[in-house]
């Protein structure tokens, strides 16, 4: 066999069963008679059966050769240690903080984009270059939602054909021209394509990136730093809290001051929201450069078959972390076929679907509702000016942040369906009792913001868990595509929220039953992880995720 030679294994018999349909096909059409062509389609799909066969057999044969490449001989065995090297790596700094940078970035992206959207309903209403109605206010923030389920499937797909790496770098740049673009929308057409396209990229960042963090840092610590890293969503939204307080405020841009975009004067507030949206994108810029140095992943790598690749990345980090290679490593067995249809999936990981899409759908609907009125709220019940709610949100967010911060590392000692199912259910008897308290007027401004931060302390967590689950409850061929899906569970329910609540908010009666709602699907949530989570705590990803099918091979360094 030569070195380096890749074959297609299991697309091979597919094209050459096309090829002889299309041959077939073609002479049967030119024959011009139909019972020919069926036939014809008939014996097609016969000979695609029996050099399916054919190839299978070969293909069998064919991964107990061995290839030459490079500086390591790759045998086709059963086992790998690769991964074992990768969760025995002390925290490198070189390594792993890099890592918590330059992709963590994303979720404070994502928070400073959201908590724009979210904080600017009521300066959107009252703009004089946008002329929003409530309507549209609401609709863009579902528009953004639907961007992120687009994203999150089109480009999990991609992200487990052609590479974590490949993928991370393309989604960011997506949402950089997008965010770019938004700073200067004039009309609602633009703003809503603009926030479509962000949504897009940052959907596929949450494929792409989850299962490039999941798949690097050390299981030991990775149930918190993954929380961690979900959670600095909430740096974001506090800088965007931050920054509109600053450039909301007349005596910093007032109402004379502005430039002239397109043929359209852009003054005061109008001007000061479009500057932190520009903001936003500068800063995806700069993330961009810092991720040119993040490697592909190797357990990615290993799964394409690419183990001297893989191997070299590895003994990079070790070299990093001054870690000589033991030899008892335990090895473990790699993912099998590349390709699991909907079939298999739903076959092999029913009650993980289950649990992984109830703890998605319920996360985002809660957290989308609350936070899609939150400014509304303040505004329409309390009275609170646009360029106050920065302070009520910095409040908030900095409760969302210190859950996951202060919670994160009992999911790694406690355990994974403990700490979800206590998360979940202690989140939405806290809603239900914020939202009693509305309704009966026994609560201030001040006093329900206390209300949403000691609730999303708790909330925070659970839904930092949810991606958690996702991805390390489903084995590597599929980890990304698992990941997405449950992005797009959870941006339907996020953006079915905001439009149940928009129907709610006249009154505080609505407001609490709209809670309730939220609290219920937390709690069934909780009772759904206890029941069949997963106890993935300090376990290999290929342990908690299971390995498919036939085992494919190591790496024997020599």
């Amino acid at each position: 066999m030569a070195a380096g030679l890749k074959l297609p294994i299991g697309y091979l018999d597919k094209a050459i069963a096309g090829a002889l349909a299309l041959i077939i096909g073609v002479a049967s059409l030119l024959a011009g008679t139909v019972d020919l062509l069926k036939d014809s389609m008939r014996l097609a799909r016969g000979l695609g059966r029996y050099m399916s066969a054919e190839w299978r057999q070969f293909s069998a044969q064919w991964q107990q050769s061995s290839i030459e490449s490079g500086r390591a001989r790759i045998e086709w065995v059963s086992r790998s240690n690769i991964p074992a090297r990768l969760d025995r790596l002390p925290w490198v700094n070189s390594v792993h903080t890099l890592l918590v940078i330059a992709l963590g970035a994303t979720w404070i992206l994502d928070g400073f984009e959201v908590s724009l959207a979210f904080v600017l309903s009521p300066v959107l209403l009252e703009s004089r270059v946008l002329h929003f109605d409530l309507e549209q206010a609401g609709l863009a923030g579902t528009i953004y939602l639907i961007g992120v389920a687009g994203g999150a499937l089109m480009f999990g797909w991609l992200t487990d054909r052609f590479g974590r790496k490949t993928l991370f770098m393309w989604t960011l740049s997506v949402y950089f021209v997008a965010t770019a673009c938004l700073a200067v929308a004039v009309d609602f057409k633009l703003f809503a394509l603009c926030r479509f396209l962000a949504g897009l990229g940052i959907g596929g960042e949450y494929a792409a990136i989850n299962s490039t963090i999941q798949e690097l840092i050390p299981a030991r610590v990775r149930g918190r730093w993954d929380l961690i890293i979900n959670g600095s969503f909430w740096i974001g939204a506090a800088l965007g809290g931050a920054s509109l307080i600053v450039l909301l405020d007349p005596n910093i841009i007032g109402p004379n001051f502005g430039i002239s975009l397109f043929g359209t004067d852009i003054v005061g507030r109008e001007l000061g929201w479009r500057i932190a949206v520009f903001i936003g994108a500068l800063f995806a810029l700069m993330m961009l450069g810092m991720r040119v140095w993040i490697p592909e992943s190797p357990r990615w790598l290993m799964a394409q078959n690419r183990f001297a690749e893989a191997n070299a990345i590895v003994e990079r980090f070790e070299r990093a972390a001054g870690c000589p290679l033991p030899l008892d490593l335990p090895a473990v067995p790699l993912p099998g076929k590349a390709d699991m249809g909907l079939r298999d999936i739903w076959h092999d990981y029913r009650e993980r679907i289950l649990v992984a899409g109830s703890m998605m759908a319920a996360q985002a609907f809660f957290y989308n509702g609350i936070f899609f009125t939150f400014a509304l709220v303040l505004r329409d019940f309390y009275g609170v000016h646009a360029e106050q709610v920065g302070w009520y949100l910095l409040a908030f967010a900095g409760g969302n942040f210190a859950g996951p911060l202060m919670l994160g590392s009992r999911f790694d000692t406690i355990g994974r369906r403990w700490m979800i199912s206590f998360t979940y259910a202690t989140s939405g008897a806290l809603l239900a009792l914020t939202g009693w308290l509305f309704a009966l007027k026994a609560i201030t401004d001040v006093g329900l913001t206390i209300a949403w931060t000691m609730t999303f302390f708790v909330a925070s967590a659970a839904a930092s868990a949810a991606y958690l689950t996702a991805g390390e409850t489903f084995p590597q061929q599929i980890r990304a595509r698992a990941i997405a899906l449950f992005v797009a569970i959870g941006a339907f329910f996020g953006g079915l929220s905001p439009w149940y609540f928009s129907h709610l908010i006249e009154t505080r009666a609505g407001v609490f039953q709209g809670y309730l709602v939220a609290a219920v699907m937390m709690m069934v949530a909780a009772g759904i992880a206890w029941a069949w989570g997963v106890d993935a705590e300090g376990k290999s990803l290929e342990v908690s995720g299971g390995t498919a099918t036939e085992p494919r091979g190591t790496i024997i360094a020599v």
